[in-house]
């Protein structure tokens, strides 16, 4: 095991290797990580056979010296090589953490419940690009992603942890089997109300139809699971009947989208993502924004509108939790993709049912319920953090 440690510079490897080649050594495996201007480089070699060991030990030692940088090698039994080849194809995780700052404080605790679940870290990379010196603490983005090996312990015990730091050190923890559909997501499906748009457009229309409080605290209890979806969406539209029908437009046109989301489509729509809105707000909204971010397939609920008022009522069924669920599953079937390429991010009880059924299921700025429930939840960062879920980079990102 050769480790070589020290001020990065260009053609580092391309002078070490060269030396390595001149005896005809073979590369089992290697690492590099470089961290400002300090590189870090691990190799396994292999020396041929009949090679003189002291001699090539002795010219890659005097290489590291002329390059100025720190060499260590460490001999490899057999045995334990064989160990470690046999570790080939077991579990494989990744976490991801995901704050405006990654603390140390928060780093111990994620990296100690690792540990006890017997869990091991192999990689740890920087997925968000570097924060200025001086950038206010509200803003920017840090996100780190560690791929672990194992089986954890208790998985139960382990996601009670993560929600344990998450809800005390303001951040954001997921932790996801590495599998091949995690590399391989086709659909994005998104709740509207509170998660594309920072607001509740119903809340919005009975504020200007003079009912704003019976309104809200009817869409509070609906969204924090306390209240039959169905049931509330009812009462809440029977308070509207009589509305202007100029007053959606303005709604509309004031839509406040939320941090993060534009990006968040147009980078899906780069990489051939299909997105959906599944809401149970009102198409007239949803195909604003349609039109607004570029997205694929809206159905939400069809507001009735006669002699230009709004009557109180909606065309067709209504777009509960149950119905989001079977929209995801039709689309994905639409589109020839397993359940498990699929994505669905919400906010409210009525999502639960659908971020079940993706295979990611996000609870975004969620209620305490819905982020207990659901499977990941971000709540420190704006929308388009899905994309390291996905483990995209900064530079990658549109």
């Amino acid at each position: 095991m050769l480790k070589v440690s020290g001020h990065d510079r260009m053609g580092l490897t391309a002078e070490l290797t060269t030396t390595l080649a001149e005896f005809g050594v073979i590369l089992l495996d290697m690492g590099q990580s470089v961290i400002h201007d300090q590189v870090s480089l691990g190799m396994l070699l292999q020396l041929p056979e009949g090679a003189d060991t002291s001699g090539v030990l002795k010219e890659i030692l005097f290489k590291a010296h002329e390059l100025g940088i720190h060499a260590r090698l460490t001999l490899v039994d057999e045995a334990a090589y064989t160990d470690w080849v046999g570790q080939q194809g077991k579990d494989r995780y990744v976490l991801t953490l995901l704050a405006r700052r990654i603390t140390a404080q928060q780093l111990v605790r994620v990296s100690t419940v690792v540990s006890e679940q017997n869990l091991n870290i192999q990689d740890i990379t920087r997925l968000t690009g570097r924060i200025p010196l001086g950038a206010p603490a509200d803003t920017g983005k840090a996100c780190i992603e560690l791929t672990l090996r194992g089986q954890p312990s208790s998985p139960d015990e382990l996601r009670r942890a993560f929600l344990d730091i998450s809800s005390q050190l303001d951040i954001d923890v997921a932790f996801q089997q590495d599998s091949v559909y995690r590399r391989n997501r086709r659909l994005v499906c998104f709740d509207m109300d509170s998660t594309l748009i920072e607001t509740e457009v119903i809340d919005e229309l009975a504020r200007a139809a003079g009912v704003g409080d019976q309104v809200a605290a009817i869409t509070e209890r609906a969204m924090a699971g306390n209240l039959d979806f169905q049931q509330s969406f009812r009462q809440r539209m029977a308070l509207l009947k009589g509305l202007d029908e100029s007053v959606l437009t303005d709604i509309a046109a004031n839509l406040p989208v939320t941090e993060g989301a534009e990006r968040l489509i147009r980078t899906l729509r780069a990489y051939g993502f299909k997105t959906a809105i599944l809401s149970g707000g009102f198409t007239y909204f949803g195909r604003y924004l349609q039109q607004k971010l570029g997205i694929d397939y809206v159905y939400a609920n069809e507001l009735e509108i006669v002699d230009g008022r709004v009557t109180g009522e909606v065309s067709g069924a209504i777009v509960d939790g149950a119905r989001k669920a079977e929209l995801l599953r039709d689309l994905a079937e639409r589109e020839g993709i397993q359940l498990e390429q699929t994505i669905a991010v919400g906010d409210g009880a009525n999502d639960l049912p659908m971020l079940s059924q993706a295979g990611l299921g996000i609870a975004f700025r969620a209620k305490p319920i819905v982020r207990e429930s659901a499977r990941h939840a971000i709540s420190t960062l704006g929308l388009d953090a899905v994309l390291y879920l996905l483990g995209f980079r900064d530079q990658d990102i549109h």
